[in-house]
């Protein structure tokens, strides 16, 4: 009899019957690793600028936020892809999946040129508007130019990346990012201080180490899309045809995720802005501690990826327990593994500062900067897990509204306040704060949408 049945399950995409646990595991897993990659390369990034000096990491922290612009970019993009890939699949739509796949990249070609541009007429203005050191203006003007003017290569591959991960192909995406990651990691240190034979560049060999690893791993991405034979979904440009019904869809769900993440864009600007009246030393640490506590929060975004196209999948199957148990078994998670990187910030914050050269002063504020700010960890990681399950539902302005509320109604009011109260101290407690409210809107509008949506469903065909 199971011979019999076996054939049929062969056919049933493993996002409708593999068990919850074990599905999230295999899909999270590669893209977790992935993530504590580029991570690493980020980390490692900053560390091999800080040799240069204070004033190059300076540079390249007052950069970061437009680089957080490309990113959201890329993140919006690349979530309104999945989440409309999935949904499809779970309705098993898979000429329509592959159309949006398609029109994905289009979207990535025009987003890639939009950037050139920006980077092209805004990248002094933007470093002269936090100091007149001429140093750093400098230094942090070249960085931009490069990663904005060939930020091509990080756009198409996140549309790659989407592709894949809204099939549930998560192994490729992970290779891509790892091919990436592992060529910066060690172009770094060759172009930054001139080994083997290359001149020494500083803050621009940082900048071309990332473009190229960014590159090669697109044309990798490329390669496994147009040409891979187990692809889910099969890409013709050649039959393409333009609808814009379909871009609609994906920017329904893209734009709100873009502008989502582009809130911390301006969150880091506002904050540096608020940090720099207490000296370059505070944007520094500010900056040293966005890139490691990529640490802690990658593998979060890593299992967001991986339960996206679940929630989105059942989502699309009508499948409520197999949704609410996806979003039960990553909130659980989530919140386990924060409350170790909370753990991890208070035990060690000397020894994670002593990698990027700090003066005595950078000493004394980053370790109080690691400390606090990392009490609002565990609250950040189970909404995270409940934004992407809106997100994945086609209700990314839910996340939306959520990320405007944390960040530019709480955190950077509260974090002025409590600077002009109790000054550099108190800023960061300005996290905490803002976190906890966050959660308690995502809170009321989950329940909000159990109430209304999944109420409407029929038990009996979710199961069937």
């Amino acid at each position: 009899m199971s011979q019999m049945k076996d054939p049929q399950v062969k056919k049933e995409n493993k996002l409708g019957v593999v068990p919850i646990p074990r599905l999230l595991f295999l899909m999270s897993l590669p893209a977790i690793i992935s993530m504590l990659i580029q991570a690493m390369y980020n980390v490692v990034d900053s560390i091999f600028v800080a040799q240069v000096g204070e004033e190059a990491l300076t540079a390249v922290s007052l950069a970061f936020p437009v680089q957080m612009i490309i990113i959201s970019c890329c993140v919006g993009m690349g979530v309104g892809i999945n989440s409309a890939i999935s949904r499809r699949l779970g309705e098993k739509k898979n000429d329509e999946a592959a159309n949006v796949a398609e029109h994905g990249f289009i979207i990535a070609i025009i987003l890639s040129l939009v950037i050139v541009v920006l980077g092209f007429f805004i990248s002094e203005t933007f470093i002269g508007l936090f100091t007149d050191n001429e140093l750093i203006i400098s230094q942090g003007r070249d960085y931009l130019l490069i990663v904005t003017m060939l930020s091509f290569g990080s756009i198409i591959t996140q549309a790659a990346f989407a592709m894949l991960q809204g099939c549930g192909d998560m192994i490729k995406p992970m290779i891509g990012q790892i091919i990436g990651a592992v060529l910066n990691i060690i172009l770094n240190p060759i172009l930054v201080f001139g080994l083997i034979g290359f001149p020494a560049l500083g803050v621009r060999g940082s900048a071309i180490a990332t473009v190229v690893g960014q590159i090669i791993g697109m044309i990798y991405m490329l390669f496994v899309v147009f040409k891979g034979k187990n692809n889910l979904l099969k890409l013709d440009f050649r039959s393409f045809h333009y609808d814009g019904s379909i871009i609609k869809v994906i920017l329904k769900v893209g734009l709100p995720s873009a502008i989502m993440q582009g809130l911390a864009s301006v969150m880091i600007t506002c904050y540096n802005l608020i940090l720099a009246t207490f000296g370059m030393s505070a944007v520094a640490v500010f900056g040293i501690y966005f890139k490691v506590q990529s640490f802690v929060f990658m593998p979060i975004f890593g299992l967001a990826q991986g339960a996206m196209p679940i929630f989105g999948f059942n989502f699309g199957a009508k499948n409520e327990k197999r949704y609410r148990e996806t979003l039960k078994v990553a909130a659980t998670i989530a919140l386990v593994f924060m409350c170790l990187g909370t753990l991890v910030f208070w035990v060690f914050p000397v020894q994670i500062m002593s990698a990027f050269n700090p003066s005595e002063e950078m000493m004394t504020i980053g370790i109080h900067c690691l400390r606090t700010v990392s009490l609002a960890f565990p609250v950040a990681g189970v909404s995270i897990m409940i934004g992407t399950s809106f997100q994945a539902i086609g209700k990314a302005h839910v996340s939306m509204i959520a990320s405007f509320i944390r960040q530019m109604i709480f955190l950077l009011p509260v974090s002025y306040l409590l600077a002009r109260i109790g000054g550099l101290d108190l800023v960061w407690y300005g996290f905490i704060i803002s976190e906890i409210v966050c959660l308690t809107y995502a809170s009321h509008m989950y329940r909000y949408y159990k109430r209304t949506i999944f109420s409407t469903w029929d038990p009996v065909a979710a199961i069937s």
